[in-house]
């Protein structure tokens, strides 16, 4: 059975960190692009950061290039985010994606991915 289950969200002040965990089962995720995107109320979707399936690939967004990494532990076939340097409009519920079709440039359209982790609650706030 197919799972992707996010953890690691949380409460945190402006300019701490997290991480993000996204532990998948049911297949193996180094052989796929793997995304996290983030839903914030009143805002589309948006891709944050994608890797490819040989980890070649890496994208972001600008408002969290320099801040964010995304990154790959094939053991544990868990993907993470760690987050730093936070700001409140980082405020979102943050989900973790596969795209089982072929995608080695990582791209993070949120269309391409094909299954959706339940997400996990970031709150950046004061």
């Amino acid at each position: 059975q197919l799972q992707l289950v996010e953890s690691g969200g949380g409460l945190v002040q402006p300019g701490g960190s997290l991480r993000l965990s996204c532990a998948a089962s049911g297949f193996t995720l180094d052989s796929y692009a793997i995304g996290w995107f983030r839903l914030a109320p009143g805002r589309e979707r948006e891709g944050v950061s994608c890797l490819s399936s040989n980890s070649g690939s890496t994208n972001y967004a600008d408002s969290v290039k320099g801040r964010f990494t995304i990154s790959r532990d094939n053991a544990k076939n868990t993907v993470y985010l760690q987050m730093n340097s936070l700001k409140p409009e980082d405020t979102a519920v943050y989900y973790c994606a596969v795209d089982f079709e072929k995608n080695v440039q990582a791209m993070c359209v949120p269309t391409w991915y094909d299954y959706w982790g339940q997400g996990t609650q970031v709150t950046v706030s004061s």
